[in-house]
């Protein structure tokens, strides 16, 4: 690789790092969210900073070539992260459900309570 190539890939992953500390700095992205965006900005820097553990590990794993390991791992990590989307948004589902259901039954209890109120105005004036 050239020496602009790995220039590009430092920066980019540092970019990825600060964007990432930004946000969660900003309160716009938690700490869970972060974990797996931080984890490839941290194997990036590596991978750009010191080449040679990428054609160093990929053999070692089974890939033939290192570019092969960056694509797995990148589909990895992002897999990792759609599943963690997917299991809170599951979990947010069921409780917005359970809040549905909640303010439902408080809307008839509500509602009974006025039907019994407007009967027992309606008992004192006729009476």
């Amino acid at each position: 690789m050239e020496t602009p190539s790995y220039i590009f890939g430092i920066v980019s992953a540092a970019l990825v790092l600060g964007v990432v500390v930004e946000l969660l700095r900003r309160r716009q992205l938690r700490e869970r969210h972060a974990l797996w965006w931080l984890v490839a900005g941290v194997l990036a820097l590596i991978v750009g900073i010191f080449p040679s553990t990428l054609r160093w590990a990929a053999p070692l794993l089974g890939f033939e070539l290192p570019i092969n390991l960056v694509f797995f791992v990148s589909i990895g990590i992002l897999v990792l992260v759609a599943l963690q989307h997917s299991a809170e948004l599951t979990l947010l589902e069921s409780k917005t459900r359970v809040l549905a259901e909640q303010s439902a039954l408080q809307d008839l209890r509500l509602r009974a309570l006025e039907q019994q109120l407007a009967l027992e105005t309606a008992k004192k004036r006729q009476g």
